[in-house]
């Protein structure tokens, strides 16, 4: 197999491939036998008939199979042997096929190459989380407010499934400690992306934005149509949406490539879990600065 890249821009890059021999000509035979076994040729048996009347009955039909079989296989050989990382399914043009060469052209969107280098190390500020009696309060006398209770002590505790009103304290103050904790923790992922993101200049693949955007477009519109919007409201604020959606969704998709390349220096496996594994290292190998 020949292939030969050609750079068309930062991300875009086409692939010419040629392949000859017995690649194309033992596809051609394998395709024949299984016709020969199926088609039902006058005057003969199944896998009976002879090659001169399949070729001409059933050539075209066989050229087509060939196709559809082998230029799938041959791609992914180009790609793995150009070391590309393609993140969009090829145009493929200029086929070209005969009983022993096959060769085509494929046009395809690669991941940006991105050089980052100091992502270790990255300096963040993180609070030490602690919960006051004053808030513990304040969680308890909303707790009263939202059930239109006069009074909380430990049997209407007991009553609401707690063994006492300290233990119904102890909860509040730990579902309080676990969402200021979970505050701080985005707040520090959001120092890393920003010092991340900083300085780092290339152009986002079109196929990832126009996906990413049509996710959350259709996340928008659901939103709303649970709202209770009537279908043609949602429809009518569909161009506002995307105008609006589109920085948000420029941002994520470039924050994803930079994970990602983290990720593949790292040896950290581009699976669903790879955005919060790449966080979890970042996090575990950045310089800390931790106040009271």
């Amino acid at each position: 197999m020949k292939t030969e890249v050609k750079k068309i821009d930062a991300n875009i890059r086409e692939i010419n491939v040629e392949v000859n021999g017995d690649v194309v000509s033992n596809k051609f035979e394998d395709v024949f036998k299984r016709i020969s076994s199926e088609a039902k040729v006058p005057g003969f048996r199944p896998g009976h008939a002879p090659r001169d009347i399949l070729e001409k009955q059933f050539g075209p039909t066989a050229h087509e199979q060939v196709l559809k079989e082998l230029i799938p296989d041959i791609y992914s050989q180009a790609v793995d042997k150009e070391g590309l990382d393609v993140i969009e399914l090829p145009q493929i043009s200029e086929v070209k096929l005969d009983r022993s060469n096959l060769s085509f052209k494929a046009r395809v969107e690669v991941s940006p190459e991105i050089n980052i280098k100091d992502y270790r190390n990255i300096k963040i500020n993180y609070k030490n989380v602690s919960v006051s009696a004053d808030e513990v309060k304040r969680s308890i006398d909303s707790f009263k407010e939202t059930r239109k209770l006069e009074k909380l002590d430990d049997s209407l505790a007991k009553s609401l499934g707690y063994p006492s009103l300290s233990e119904l304290e102890k909860v509040l103050e730990k579902q309080i400690f676990l969402q200021k904790e979970n505050s701080e923790r985005q707040k520090l992922e959001s120092q890393i992306i920003e010092s991340l993101i900083k300085g780092l200049d290339f152009k986002l693949p079109q196929s990832l934005v126009k996906r990413q955007l049509e996710d959350m477009l259709r996340q928008a519109k659901l939103d709303l149509a649970l709202k209770g919007i009537p279908r043609e409201k949602i429809e009518e604020q569909e161009k506002k949406m995307r105008e609006e959606l589109e920085p948000e969704t420029r941002n994520q998709v470039k924050v994803y490539l930079i994970l990602s390349s983290i990720a593949k220096k790292e040896n950290i496996p581009l699976d669903e879990h790879m955005p919060r594994k790449v966080m979890e290292f970042l996090l575990k190998e950045a310089d800390w600065n931790i106040k009271d």
